[in-house]
């Protein structure tokens, strides 16, 4: 079969060239600059030119990107390609460019032709392992990531792209709601088959793509660097740019390039993706992962195989135009990674959420609205009203400034975020203006919760179907606060008129009051699925 790589010169592009010669096909190579390795047949090609030269291909390749940059006719190769008679995919992992490929779906149709974007490790390779791992159930939350690394090659496309967004705003599905996400923010450490990667919030077109084809209420998706000056590097960069919003020149992604070669002795070249889905198993929750190793700088290999899979056999794919989401499956992927150093493994172990996994069977005591606000492994969002007292000492001042307590105020509007981690739950609290929030997670001490650089132990017991957290120790920057100083709590949470109630009153070691607030919460209406879980959970409980 011919095959045409625009951009076969590029870090995918040339191991795409080498996987397909290595299939039997006739490939050959689309640039305006000559390649170095004569192995493969090359045409002059300028994708702002004439396009007539596609003619007599079986198979049109897009390798080069980067695809946010293609201006006011991003199709136009994909076009092309159809008019000349070829199957057409494309390397793109931007998410508006996979999304619109489906404006070319009638005449992709009509030619009987396959017009496929997003055949890179997402959304092709990402939403096989997914439909791999939910086995035909419906998954509650999908969280993957990629982690290069560091000797990995990185193309100028790819950095231009992660740069371009790097500090940007964009929109996710959440809890089966709309939220905003910072690109390059809010870290995780993932678990690359023993090895420790962390990686940051990123846009791919899995967050626009699957949450209606998976019908997944959550789904997020980040990026990792091996080396921490880089990763805290960009970070910085994320902050800054989403403050002063200023644009980046194209001789900063130079600099940057001049930056990562600088940096390229340091690392490995031991690199992989990580895809997660958080299932309902009987009464509780299963997370099922797959994981893929790359050794030996094989892991840009991974971004070609999807392509490779599909012209093994161009009749697994329909005749149309759209994007990457299952269009091969994850056996044959797997299959092509047979002649490469990468290995993959999956796994399965049971989700708790942190109030349960502390409380045990004390747990099922909770009255009904209070343990259903902590009987999930996925993200959940609540609104209400509460009236707020706040202290007029100068501790209470302090205490303010220091964790964002809100002023005193009656019937104030409030909504409260969980988002749950690996190991824990972030709670973000938002009384009228007032912003604050802390992370809870399960420790050897029981609850723990985190304010910044304050941490403090949760007494949690359950009286008559009530929650009480009281505080019975803490710590500053991991440093032992004396009791004489420890803060007091007398917090509850109870039900009445069916509604989840809570009251939470913060003490000075004075016993002078901080903050005293109370009132009530009801989760917001996310979605059918989201109803559908709590009814399962309900179910189970009883």
């Amino acid at each position: 079969m011919k095959v045409l790589v625009i951009g076969g010169t590029g870090a995918f592009g040339a191991r795409l060239c080498v996987l397909l010669s290595r299939d039997g096909h006739d490939v050959t190579i689309a640039s305006r600059n000559e390649p170095q390795d004569t192995t493969f047949a090359y045409l002059y090609f300028d994708r702002n030119g004439l396009l007539d030269r596609l003619a007599g291909f079986d198979v049109v390749v897009d390798a080069a990107g980067p695809f946010h940059g293609y201006g006011n006719d991003p199709y136009r190769i994909a076009k092309a390609a159809i008019e000349a008679g070829a199957h057409y995919f494309d390397l793109s992992d931007n998410a508006d460019f996979c999304a619109g490929i489906r404006t070319l779906n009638t005449s992709a149709k009509e030619a009987g032709l396959s017009v496929v974007s997003g055949m890179s490790s997402v959304p092709a390779v990402s939403s096989a392992a997914v439909a791999a791992l939910c086995r035909g159930k419906t998954p509650l939350m999908i969280d993957a990531a990629i982690l290069p690394g560091n000797k990995a090659p990185r193309g100028r496309s790819v950095v231009e792209s992660i740069l371009n967004q790097t500090g940007l705003e964009y929109e996710v599905t959440q809890g089966g709601v709309p939220a905003s996400i910072r690109s390059w923010s809010d870290p995780r450490t993932y678990d690359l088959a023993g090895e420790a990667r962390q990686a940051w919030r990123i846009e791919v077109p899995d967050e626009r793509l699957f949450p209606r084809h998976f019908d997944c209420p959550t789904v997020t998706f980040r990026a990792g660097l091996e080396l921490g000056v880089m990763r805290y590097g960009l970070a910085a960069l994320s902050w800054l740019r989403f403050k002063l919003r200023f644009g980046l020149p194209r001789w900063f992604v130079t600099f940057v390039m001049w930056l990562a070669r600088l940096l390229g002795a340091f690392g490995t070249d031991t690199g992989g993706m990580v895809v997660d889905v958080t299932l309902p198993k009987g009464g509780g929750y299963i997370r099922r992962s797959w994981i893929m190793k790359a050794s030996n700088g094989d892991g840009p290999f991974t971004p070609a195989v999807a392509v490779r899979a599909a012209c093994r056999n161009l009749n697994i794919l329909p005749a149309g135009a759209y994007p990457a989401l299952g269009a091969v499956t994850l056996d044959q992927i797997e299959t092509c990674f047979s002649d490469l150093d990468i290995t993959t493994e999956t796994s399965e172990q049971p989700v708790v959420p942190p109030f349960k996994a502390v409380l045990g069977p004390r747990f099922m005591n909770l009255e009904d609205a209070v343990r259903a606000t902590h009987d999930a492994v996925t993200p959940r969002y609540y609104e209400g009203c509460a009236t707020v007292t706040r202290g007029t000492g100068l501790q209470a001042r302090i205490a303010a400034t220091l964790f964002g307590f809100p002023p005193t105020g009656y019937e104030v509007p409030v909504s409260v975020s969980k988002t749950p981690s690996a190991a824990g739950e972030t709670w973000v609290r938002q009384f009228g203006t007032s912003v604050f929030r802390s992370y809870l997670s399960p420790s050897i001490r029981g609850m723990s919760e985190r304010f910044g650089i304050f941490s403090f132990d949760l007494d949690l017991t359950v009286q008559r179907g009530k929650l009480s957290f009281p505080v019975k120790s803490g710590r500053c920057l991991g440093i032992p606060i004396p009791r004489a100083l420890l803060p007091g709590s007398d917090a509850t949470e109870y039900t009445k008129d069916g509604k989840f109630h809570f009251d939470v009153h913060l003490k000075a070691p004075t016993g002078a009051t901080l903050v005293h607030y109370r009132g009530w919460l009801m989760p917001q209406p996310q979605s059918e699925r989201r109803d559908e879980q709590e009814q399962h959970l309900a179910l189970h409980s009883r």
